[in-house]
């Protein structure tokens, strides 16, 4: 078979088969930190070192107005006791929507290890010293690819997209400083909610969330 050899379609059935049985390493309230930040930061830490997870730092963004809500995936930058961070065009699509509504969720699904966890806050955009302190870290061909893309407008072609990022390259040539885009930048996501989820046997999976209050973090269990 090629790759431009069609393969059948799955039909419904074939579909609804598709299941797997998860193990048997559990989530006891015990074994977690109090801290959910401390906590995030130990999964993550075990996700990198994983050879199975492709970018441990991958998670999906998801952000709704009023008639449509969305998700993509971006790549967590920063994680600190303030929240999770990361960059993005502030023209974007993503962008527009969180001005227009700043609630959110992230979802980090480290499926290989059977894990997950769900945070739900709000975006912040981060000050333009710290955009420019993280852009200065960039490879050089992913700061001119910040100034050739206007992320999410209509593009007639590939070639226009190269042609943009040509004409950049040569204003900016590599080994010169690259100043960052005044439409690119950070977003903190400020947590209320952490959920750690366990994938467990006969799909009695271990749900742990941290909800944030006056008090500081509650952690609860609940059903799966």
């Amino acid at each position: 078979m090629t790759l431009d050899t069609p393969m059948a379609a799955m039909d419904r059935d074939e579909i609804s088969k598709m299941r797997r049985s998860y193990g048997e390493i559990g989530l006891r309230e015990s074994d977690l930190n109090s801290n959910p930040i401390s906590q995030f930061q130990l999964w993550l830490s075990q996700a990198a070192e994983n050879p199975m997870v492709v970018e441990a730092n991958a998670m999906v963004l998801a952000t709704a107005t009023d008639d449509q809500p969305t998700t993509r995936t971006v790549l967590l930058k920063d994680v600190t006791e303030a929240g999770f961070t990361f960059f993005t065009n502030y023209n974007s699509a993503k962008s527009k929507s969180i001005d227009e509504n700043s609630k959110v969720s992230l979802l980090f699904p480290w499926y290989p290890m059977e894990r997950q966890v769900k945070i739900l806050g709000s975006a912040v955009r981060i000050s333009g010293e710290d955009s420019d302190t993280y852009f200065a870290t960039r490879p050089w061909s992913s700061q001119i690819g910040a100034w050739a893309s206007n992320q999410s407008a209509p593009l007639a072609s590939r070639e226009e997209l190269e042609k943009r990022w040509a004409e950049f390259a040569t204003k900016y040539p590599e080994g010169s400083q690259v100043p960052r885009p005044p439409h690119w930048g950070g977003f903190l996501v400020i947590p209320t909610m952490i959920e750690f989820w366990q994938g467990r046997y006969s799909r009695l999976h271990d749900r742990i969330r941290y909800t944030k209050g006056a008090a500081g973090w509650k952690l609860e269990r609940f059903y799966p």
